[in-house]
């Protein structure tokens, strides 16, 4: 069957069996990682990503394709993820600005609306490079679009579509050789092959199984045991909902959502996050009462999905060993500059608290946040401007999403890749000259031959700068080189050391994560000791997943 134009609910349709596409094949993705480390989380990224736009556009009935791109492109920008999160959302965002104004989108206006797209995810990475995601979007749009005819169909356009994607994912370890010495293709790319793939199939009259969210995927069970019939109601209720803005209640695209953030406080609300994309709220908001909540909320819609968690249950299940004492952060007052970080561990986070940062955004490996995430915090801090460090390459572009977003601040995000350019910044904050240009120049001077070497251990067999590393070693990396193989924490840590370039080096951080053991770090220290006698050893106790050791050579 032929079709000649799709309208708002197909495309919706569409998109759903993407998102589906995708969650079942999430692990492929993330097993296309480069390195043989714990940060194998593109698919997850991307699936979360899928799913803000899916949760956006859920139960919004609409046949105009322009409504439901604009909706679909504010859900994925809120819930974007990592680099190819990111970009993803950014294509999308740029398809939704083609089909503006666009009731029903024959293959024409599809293709340039994919023009559009490829513009929009291009322009939002500074340097792009070619072999991701933006290469096999940017081919494949080119190919379909040079093949259409006034006669084409939707399906000869996704025809076309697919096709120039499998052989441009396949091209990819040519154009970005890291990927073919480790014998993979781009795992950003492979995303979108499953998206454009699953939508295909709807488009098709075929069915794609429905997938738990990828949340769901990876939460264990809740345990019911831990609040009974004896249990008292001490941490409230974890409630969330997007509430579609109805005419015949308020002016729905004018309506302020400050006024649902300052009656949430009214009534006691914590934790209160609210974020308007076109006439739909989300919000979330630790509340004792979430039927208040949901009473008040609804004077101004209604709902489209709704969710309520006892957080005593959330609580026990989040209960770990607390290395650290840190006391809740109060209310922050306004001030003109505010310091956003994103961090790991307690060591860390506390570190980074002491240094001067004002809001902690938890994440870093394999724990990407949102820009919604990012967007709570600089709601937090209360500032004029907002200076924020990501401290992981992937993060970046989350975080200048986010910054692009925000209109109540001025928002500077430094280009820290990594935790020890963060700290080596934040050593050297000063914002007294009140000057922000002239701060954030300064901050990301101060990072500027800082290394970082990081120790993990492996997750799979692989070939990566000449070595062949087994399962289960352990590896010490700098930034895009992987530096030693060994068979302890210790031995890796002490070969990454003797690669990195020590000379003139006067300081040495060893943030010592919560695996390392004492005798991990007193054979660090001796070999600091014996090696590089004239380096200052500083250590902290980070506390931090993934890397049993990070250090931070000034």
């Amino acid at each position: 069957m032929a079709t000649y134009e799709l309208n708002g609910a197909l495309f919706a349709d569409m998109v759903r069996g993407g998102t589906d596409n995708l969650r079942a094949n999430a692990k492929i993705v993330n097993d296309l990682n480069v390195f043989p480390i714990p940060d194998g989380d593109t698919g997850d990224n991307m699936s979360l990503t899928m799913e803000g736009g899916d949760s956006a556009i859920a139960g919004v009935a609409s046949d105009s394709i322009s409504y439901i791109a604009d909706k679909l492109a504010g859900g994925m920008l809120l819930g974007a993820r990592g680099n190819s999160g990111v970009i993803l959302s950014q294509l999308f965002a740029g398809i939704a600005k083609g089909l503006e104004g666009v009731e029903r989108a024959d293959a024409q206006a599809l293709g340039r609306a994919f023009q559009s797209g490829v513009k929009q995810a291009y322009e939002a990475v500074l340097t792009p490079t070619e072999g991701t995601i933006l290469t096999v979007a940017r081919e494949a749009t080119e190919y379909a679009v040079e093949h259409l005819t006034p006669e084409s169909t939707l399906e000869d356009f996704f025809a076309a579509f697919i096709d120039k994607m499998h052989v441009s994912l396949q091209n990819t370890p040519e154009l970005l050789p890291i990927l073919k010495e480790s014998g993979v293709i781009d795992s950003g790319g492979a995303g979108l092959v499953y998206v454009i793939e699953g939508m295909n199939k709807i488009l098709h009259g075929e069915t794609v199984e429905a997938r738990p969210a990828a949340r769901e995927q990876n939460a264990a069970a809740p345990d019911l045991s831990s609040f009974t019939a004896d249990s008292q109601m001490t941490f409230g209720y974890c409630t969330e909902f997007l509430l579609q803005l109805q005419n015949s209640k308020v002016d729905a695209e004018h309506f302020p959502v400050d006024t649902i953030i300052k009656g949430l406080t009214d009534m006691g609300g914590e934790s209160i996050v609210a974020c308007k994309t076109g006439t739909v709220v989300k919000v979330h908001v630790h509340t004792m009462t979430p039927g208040r909540v949901f009473e008040f909320a609804q004077q101004f819609g209604e709902f489209l999905t709704m969710k309520v968690e006892n957080m005593a249950i959330q609580h026990s299940e989040a209960t770990v060993e607390n290395r650290f004492e840190r006391e809740k952060p109060a209310e922050q007052p306004h001030k003109a500059y505010g310091v956003v970080a994103v961090a790991s561990g307690e060591g860390i986070q506390k570190t980074f608290t002491d240094l001067g940062v004002d809001a902690i955004v938890e994440g870093g490996q394999t724990m990407n946040p949102s820009s919604e995430d990012f967007l709570a915090a600089f709601d937090r801090v209360n500032a004029d401007t907002i200076l924020v460090f990501p401290n992981n390459s992937n993060i970046i572009l989350t975080a200048r999403q986010a910054a692009d977003l925000y209109d109540k601040a001025d928002v500077r995000v430094l280009n820290s890749k990594t935790v020890g350019d963060g700290y080596a910044a934040l050593t050297m904050l000063d914002v007294d000259s009140g000057d922000t240009d002239a701060i954030v120049e300064s901050l990301n001077e101060a990072m500027e031959g800082v290394i970082t070497g990081m120790v993990t251990r492996s997750v799979r067999d692989s070939h990566l700068g000449g070595m062949d590393i087994a399962r289960n070693d352990y590896i010490g990396l700098s930034g895009k080189e992987l530096l030693s193989d060994a068979a302890t924490p210790a031995e890796a840590a002490c070969g990454l050391l003797s690669a990195i370039d020590m000379t003139d080096r006067e300081v040495l951080i060893a943030i010592c994560g919560k695996d390392a053991t004492a005798e991990d770090m007193a054979a660090v220290r001796a070999f600091v000791k014996k090696t590089y006698p004239a380096t200052e050893l500083f250590e902290i106790d980070g506390g931090q997943d993934i890397y049993h050791f990070i250090f931070v050579a000034e």
